[in-house]
């Protein structure tokens, strides 16, 4: 990041009020609060107003976004990206994922009458791939490291337009997750988020801050792909091969780096990046059912195990957890019925 953007950044940190923070914003082509309240807008008649959950016995409440109807929060972006470009006269677009961004596109394409062509890892989890297929999208298999490669070609071949997990307007619609958090707990201390480009937590973080200054928004990596912690550190967005970040279970969160958008918007708005090992993961998963009733996949459980595992360490006040993604086979999570099913 440049000087002017470290000087605003810092400004921006420090307090000097909404007004201020959203003009910085404007002028650094950043995503603002009005854009997300527009979003918020936009998507209504396609994802659900998630409620927040209290964990039993704890002061935490949690953010069920797999119970969106892709079973992930990606649908909050799609739906307001793919929504944007169809009303320009975009007819077919195209995106690289991990599975849940994929399904989301096909979800927000159908229901825009556009195509879409989704380009998966095959590491990808099976039931991702036929989700992705059963909404209507053309999959496209490849090797880890040529995701993103493919999708370019493959966007030159049909002249199809690339929807980014952390577009501009992606970011803007996973934003409206933090505008319910805030009017649902507006004295949260704190917001736990996971991390794979960083779309979600960009968004969450804009919108939290322009509610609530003071909450403090932090991201959450498995260790076994924390190239967004090692970023945050480092105050430079860094890259970790995949052979690396593909060696956690969390397959939603194994992207090698932060994307360049998000970056930015991490750097001006969140407050600190945690990790997570993977059994504290497993752990959080099998909790989650147990006591909510509620299927996470593994990178949906990374905000719950930071804070099962950092609990004393987080500010006073309630906290908020973001389950990001439900698409995990049934059976999978806990060998235990739950103790209850919140509705």
């Amino acid at each position: 990041m440049n000087a002017e953007g470290a000087e605003g950044a810092a400004r921006t940190k420090s307090g000097d009020g909404a007004r201020a923070q959203a003009e910085g914003a404007v002028r650094a082509g950043l995503v603002t609060a009005a854009d997300i309240r527009e979003a918020g807008d936009r998507i209504a008649p396609y994802v659900r107003r998630t409620p927040l959950l209290r964990l039993p016995g704890e002061r935490l409440w949690v953010k069920p976004e797999n119970r969106q109807p892709t079973r992930s929060f990606k649908v909050r972006g799609a739906v307001n990206a793919v929504g944007r470009l169809a009303g320009r006269g975009v007819r077919h677009v195209i995106a690289q994922s991990s599975g849940n961004h994929a399904q989301a596109i096909a979800y927000a394409a159908v229901e825009q009458g556009v195509r879409a062509t989704v380009v998966l890892p095959d590491t990808a989890p099976e039931l991702k791939v036929r989700a992705a297929r059963r909404l209507g999208a053309e999959v496209v298999i490849v090797p880890p490291a040529l995701r993103e490669e493919a999708c370019l070609a493959l966007a030159d071949r049909f002249g199809a337009t690339v929807v980014g997990s952390d577009a501009f307007d992606v970011i803007a619609g996973h934003g409206s997750a933090g505008t319910e958090i805030c009017l649902d707990l507006p004295d949260a201390g704190a917001v736990l988020v996971p991390v794979c480009n960083g779309g979600l937590l960009a968004g969450i973080a804009v919108a939290v801050k322009a509610a609530g200054p003071a909450i403090r928004v932090i991201g959450v990596e498995p260790e076994l792909a924390a190239d967004g912690a090692a970023s945050f550190r480092s105050g430079t967005r860094t890259a970790w091969p995949v052979e690396l970040t593909y060696r956690t279970r969390a397959d939603g969160l194994r992207a090698p780096v932060l994307g360049a958008l998000a970056w930015e918007h991490l750097y001006r708005y969140v407050d600190d990046m945690v990790t997570v090992t993977e059994d504290a993961i497993d752990a959080a998963a099998g909790l989650l059912w147990r006591e909510l009733g509620e299927r996470a996949e593994p990178s949906g459980a990374v905000a719950t195990a930071a804070y099962l595992t950092r609990r004393a360490h987080l500010p006073p006040g309630p906290v908020v957890a973001v389950l990001s993604g439900g698409n995990v086979a049934i059976g999978t999570e806990s060998r235990e019925e739950p103790l209850a099913r919140s509705t």
